[in-house]
C-alpha cells in the first residue's frame, strides 16, 4: 500500500515534481523504442533503399495501429486521472476495465479492416518497387494488432495511477527484445524484412504477459481490475471514446500527412527521397523523446487537476511543461545539427545506401528547426486530452500537421521551387503557426476554467 500511496499523493500534489518523476521514466522508456526504430531502420537499410523506403510507407499505417492502442489508452489515462482527483475509486477501476474491453472490440475489427485491404492501400501510397517489401512486413504486424492495441492499454492504466516504474519497464522489455531479436531474426534466419516484423511481434507478447501478471496476478496496483469491478457504463464508453477517437485520429492524420509528404517526396525525387526523409525523421523522433515523454506526464496531472476543480495546478503544469520543453528542445536540436555528417552515416553503412548519406545529413540540418517548434503544440494538446477534451487536442493537430504542414510544404517545394529543402522547411513552419494557435486557445481555456471554478465554489463559501 505505501507505494500506492505515494503514487497518489504524487500526482494530487505540487504539478511540478509530479510532471519531472512522470516524465523522466516515460522518457527513458520512449529512448529504448526510439532505439529500437533506429536500429530496427539500420538493420533494414542493410537491405537496400527499396527495403527501408518500404518501412517508409507502412510506418504510417503502423502508427494507426499504434495510435489505436494509445488513443483508448489515453481516454482511460484521462478518465481514471479525473475520477483519482475526484476521490472516485470505483469509477476509476470502472473506467480502467471498460478500456480492456474496449481494446479487444477495436482490435478485432480493424485487424479484419486492414489485412483486407493491405493491398489497394499500399498501392495509393504508391509504394511502386517497394511493395512486396511492405506486404512481406505489414501482413504479420497487422495480423497481431490486439498484442498492440492491449499493450498502449495496459501501459496507460499504470501510468494514470502514476506507477511509472512499471510502465517504463514493460516498454524497456519490448525494446531490449525487439533491438536483441532484430539482426537475428533479419540475417541469422535469413528472414529478411519479415524478420524485423516478428521480432517486433514478439517482443510485443513478452511485454504484455508482463504488465498483465502485474495487473491480475500480483494485484497489487492502487487500481482492482477484477472482473467482478466491471459494471457496464454507456457513459463510461462515451468519455473513453470522446478522447479515445481524437487521440486514434491525431495517429490517422499523422499517418495521413506522412502519406502526403511521402508523394511530394517521390514528385520531386523519386522513392529514394523517401528512404532518406524515414532516415532522418528516425533521429527526429529520437530528439522529440523527451517532449513527448514530458506530453505524456502533463495528460496525467492535468486530469488529476482537473477533476479535483484545481485551476492553479492545471495553468501550472501546462505552462511549466512548455517551459521544460523548449529548454530541452534547444539542447537537443543543437547536437542533432552539429552532428548530421555523423548521424546520417549510420543509415549509409553499405554499398546500396552509401549514396543517401549527403542527403539525409541535410535533411537533418533542416528538421533540426522541427525540434524546436514543437513544444508549445504538443503540451496544449495533451493538456486538452487530461481534462476530456479530445476534440480540441484533434482539431489542433488537423490545423498543424495536415493543413498548415502540408501546405506549406507544397507551396515551398513546388510553388517557389526549393525543391526537397522546401518540403523539410514547410514541415517546420506549419508545425510552428498550428502550435502557437493550439498554445493560445489551451491558454483561454485554463482561464474559462478558472472563472468557471471561481463561480461555482464561491457561493458555498457565503
Amino acid at each position: 500500500m505505501a507505494n500506492k500511496s505515494k503514487n497518489i499523493e504524487m500526482i494530487t500534489g505540487d504539478p511540478k515534481k509530479a510532471i519531472i518523476k512522470l516524465a523522466l521514466p516515460m522518457m527513458v522508456s520512449m529512448l529504448l523504442i526510439m532505439m529500437y526504430n533506429i536500429a530496427d531502420s539500420i538493420w533494414v537499410a542493410g537491405l537496400g533503399a527499396d527495403a527501408l523506403a518500404a518501412i517508409g510507407f507502412i510506418t504510417p499505417l503502423f502508427m494507426v495501429l499504434v495510435g489505436l492502442g494509445n488513443g483508448i489508452g489515453a481516454g482511460a489515462n484521462s478518465l481514471i486521472a479525473r475520477n483519482i482527483g475526484a476521490g472516485n475509486r470505483d469509477g476509476a477501476n470502472n473506467a480502467g476495465l471498460h478500456a480492456i474491453v474496449l481494446s479487444i472490440i477495436v482490435s478485432v475489427i480493424f485487424t479484419i479492416l486492414i489485412e483486407a485491404f493491405m493491398v489497394p492501400i499500399l498501392q495509393f501510397m504508391g509504394a511502386g518497387d517497394t511493395i512486396q517489401y511492405a506486404m512481406d512486413y505489414s501482413y504479420i504486424i497487422f495480423g497481431f494488432l490486439f498484442i498492440f492495441v492491449y499493450s498502449g492499454v495496459a501501459s496507460a492504466i499504470f501510468r494514470s495511477e502514476g506507477d511509472m516504474r512499471r510502465a517504463t519497464i514493460a516498454i524497456a522489455v519490448t525494446a531490449i527484445m525487439n533491438i536483441i531479436l532484430d539482426p537475428v531474426f533479419i540475417y541469422v534466419l535469413n528472414l529478411g524484412i519479415a524478420g524485423a516484423a516478428w521480432a517486433t511481434v514478439f517482443s510485443a507478447i513478452l511485454s504484455c504477459l508482463v504488465m498483465s501478471y502485474w495487473i491480475w496476478g500480483k494485484k497489487d496496483l492502487y487500481l482492482d481490475l477484477s472482473p467482478q469491478n466491471f459494471d457496464y457504463s454507456s457513459a463510461i464508453m462515451v468519455d473513453t471514446l470522446q478522447v479515445a477517437i481524437p487521440s486514434t485520429l491525431e495517429n490517422v492524420v499523422f499517418s495521413a500527412l506522412a502519406i502526403i509528404i511521402n508523394s511530394m517526396l517521390v514528385l520531386a525525387a523519386g522513392t529514394t527521397a523517401v528512404a532518406v526523409y524515414t532516415a532522418s525523421m528516425r533521429i527526429v523522433q529520437l530528439c522529440m523523446i523527451p517532449l513527448i515523454g514530458i506530453g505524456t506526464a502533463v495528460l496525467t496531472v492535468a486530469g488529476v487537476a482537473y477533476g479535483a476543480h484545481n485551476y492553479h495546478n492545471l495553468k501550472t503544469a501546462h505552462s511549466y511543461s512548455i517551459k521544460i520543453g523548449f529548454a530541452v528542445s534547444i539542447a537537443l536540436g543543437a547536437i542533432m545539427f552539429i552532428f548530421s555528417n555523423q548521424i546520417a552515416t549510420v543509415f549509409s553503412y553499405t554499398s546500396a545506401s552509401a549514396a543517401m548519406a549527403p542527403q539525409i545529413a541535410t535533411a537533418l540540418s533542416v528538421l533540426t528547426l522541427f525540434v524546436l517548434a514543437i513544444p508549445h503544440g504538443i503540451m496544449s494538446s495533451m493538456m486538452f486530452q487530461g481534462v476530456g477534451k479530445g476534440t480540441y487536442s484533434l482539431l489542433i493537430t488537423l490545423l498543424r500537421s495536415l493543413i498548415l504542414e502540408s501546405v506549406f510544404a507544397y507551396l515551398f517545394c513546388f510553388i517557389f521551387g526549393w525543391g526537397l529543402t522546401g518540403i523539410y522547411a514547410g514541415v517546420v513552419f506549419g508545425c510552428f503557426v498550428g502550435g502557437t494557435v493550439g498554445y493560445i486557445w489551451a491558454k483561454f481555456f485554463i482561464r474559462k476554467f478558472k472563472e468557471i471554478s471561481l463561480k461555482k465554489y464561491t457561493p458555498q463559501q457565503e
